[in-house]
C-alpha cells in the first residue's frame, strides 16, 4: 500500500508536468483508444436491435463481465512485468500517469476560458464540445462557461481522484478495470433506444465505482475553497453539497458540482440541450450567479489545481511517513 502511495505520488507530477503529449500518441494511440475500441467491437457484435429488452441487458452483462476479465487479466500481466525491470517504481509511475488526465483536463478547459476572453463564441462552443455531452450550438457565453466548469468538477472525480483511489485500492488491474469501465459508460451507458437495455449493467457498475471517489473530490474542492476563500465559502459550499447534490441527474458528478457552485458562488446544471433531447435539469446552488464568464472558470481552475495539490500531498505524506 505504501508503494501504491508514492508510485502515484510521482504519477500526479508526471501528469502535472507532461499531460498527455500530442507527438507521443499520433505515433502510438492512447491506451483509452485501445479500449474504446474493444468497447465498439463488444457493442458491434453483441448490441443486436432484434434482440427483445432481456437479451440486450443479457448481452451488456456479458460484454461488461468480459470487459472486467480482460482489464483484470491485462492489469496483472503488466503489474507482473514491470516487477521484473530495473526501476520499476519510476516505469509504473509513468503507466499510471497515462491513466491520470488532471493536466490534460485543465488544458483543456482553459482553452474554453482564453476562447471567451477573447469574445470568440464560436470557437468557445468548439473548445468545450470537446470535454461535454451537449450541443454546444445552443450554448451562450453563460452556458459555455458554465459546461466547462461542470466538467472540470465532475472530470476532477472521474478523471483523476477515481483512477488514484482504484490504484491505491488494486494496483494497475484496479486502475485499468476502473478505466474500462468509465470509458464503456462514455460509450454505451446512455439512457438512448440503443443502449439503454444494453448499457444498464455498465451505467450502473460505473456509479458504483465512482461512489467513493466523487464524495473524495468533493471533500478537496471544499477544503481547497476554504484556502482560497476563506472557512465561510467552504461552509457555504458543504451546504450546497448537502442541499443540491442529490437533485443532479448523476448520483456521483452532483457532489463535486454543488462543491465548486457553491464555493464559486454560481449555479450550475440546469436546463440543457443534448444531441437528442432536451433536459429541464434542476439548478445546483439556484440562488448562485447564473451570469458567468471566462473569470469563473478561471477561479475554478485555480479551485482545481489547489485539490489537485491538496491531493498529492496528502499521497505523498502518506507514501513517505508510512
Amino acid at each position: 500500500m505504501s508503494f501504491h502511495f508514492s508510485t502515484l505520488f510521482l504519477a500526479l507530477i508526471i501528469d502535472t508536468i507532461i499531460g498527455d503529449p500530442d507527438w507521443l500518441w499520433r505515433k502510438v494511440s492512447h491506451p483509452v483508444v485501445w479500449i474504446g475500441y474493444v468497447i465498439s467491437k463488444l457493442d458491434e457484435r453483441f448490441n443486436i436491435s432484434t434482440d427483445d429488452q432481456t437479451q440486450r441487458q443479457q448481452k451488456g452483462v456479458y460484454a461488461l463481465i468480459f470487459l472486467i476479465i480482460l482489464g483484470s487479466a491485462f492489469g496483472l500481466l503488466l503489474q507482473f512485468f514491470i516487477e521484473g525491470l530495473t526501476l520499476s517504481w519510476g516505469i509504473e509511475a509513468v503507466v499510471v500517469a497515462i491513466f491520470l488526465s488532471g493536466r490534460s483536463l485543465y488544458d483543456h478547459v482553459a482553452r474554453v476560458a482564453v476562447k471567451l476572453e477573447n469574445a470568440d463564441l464560436s470557437e468557445a462552443r468548439e473548445a468545450v464540445a470537446q470535454i461535454v455531452g451537449r450541443n454546444p450550438k445552443t450554448l451562450d457565453q453563460a452556458g459555455v462557461a458554465r459546461a466547462a466548469i461542470e466538467s472540470l468538477a465532475e472530470n476532477f472525480s472521474d478523471g483523476v481522484v477515481a483512477p488514484a483511489f482504484w490504484y491505491l485500492v488494486a494496483g494497475l488491474p484496479g486502475l485499468i478495470v476502473y478505466k474500462m469501465i468509465n470509458t464503456a459508460d462514455s460509450m454505451i451507458g446512455h439512457k438512448t433506444d440503443r443502449y439503454l437495455d444494453f448499457g444498464k449493467a455498465t451505467a450502473r457498475l460505473d456509479d458504483l465505482v465512482n461512489l467513493l471517489a466523487s464524495r473524495i473530490t468533493a471533500i478537496l474542492c471544499v477544503i481547497a475553497i476554504a484556502f482560497i476563500h476563506g472557512v465561510g465559502a467552504a461552509k457555504y459550499a458543504w451546504s450546497a453539497i448537502g442541499k443540491d447534490a442529490a437533485k443532479h441527474r448523476s448520483p456521483n458528478a452532483g457532489w463535486p458540482e454543488a462543491a465548486m457552485a457553491g464555493g464559486l458562488d454560481i449555479a450550475l446544471s440546469g436546463p440543457r440541450t443534448y444531441e437528442e433531447k432536451s433536459d429541464n435539469e434542476p439548478w445546483i446552488n439556484q440562488n448562485g450567479r447564473k451570469k458567468i464568464d471566462h473569470k469563473d472558470i478561471k477561479m475554478a481552475l485555480r479551485l482545481y489545481i489547489t485539490g489537485l495539490l491538496i491531493l498529492a500531498v496528502v499521497v505523498g505524506f502518506y507514501g513517505i511517513i508510512f
